[in-house]
């Protein structure tokens, strides 16, 4: 059996997503009901992939009367940072270049989008 990778999948990403926008720990239950608005989706489902996530190091638990209640282990920032490190590594060998030129070559960026980016580039030069 292949282990377990660490890596966020799609349906996990969707949850925390989730955990992340509540500003106090949340149940499953609270979170299936948001899920449930989106798609349908059973209740069994959402309690595996929590204690998956909880495994993972993405949530932690603690009980509290008869339910746990999750909070996010690690800051939204923090998670996607190394999402996106593990996909240039992944997908550019490690290049960042490359995927800032597909984005801008096939991105459908507004000029706002490109003013902002040249505005960051410029802070990011200066320090």
């Amino acid at each position: 059996m292949r282990p377990k990778s660490s890596t966020l999948t799609a349906h996990e990403l969707e949850l925390m997503k989730i955990v992340w926008r509540h500003d106090e720990p949340v149940t499953v239950r609270d979170v299936y009901e948001e899920l449930r608005q989106q798609r349908s989706v059973a209740y069994t489902t959402v309690l595996t992939n929590m204690k998956t996530l909880e495994q993972k190091g993405y949530l932690r638990a603690r009980q509290e009367d008869r339910a746990h209640v999750y909070r996010p282990a690690r800051p939204k920032h923090e998670v996607i940072r190394h999402m996106v490190h593990d996909f240039v590594t992944r997908v550019f060998n490690g290049a960042g270049q490359p995927l800032v030129v597909h984005l801008l070559e096939d991105a459908h960026l507004s000029e706002d989008d490109l003013r902002d980016i040249t505005r960051m580039m410029a802070k990011g030069k200066k320090r």
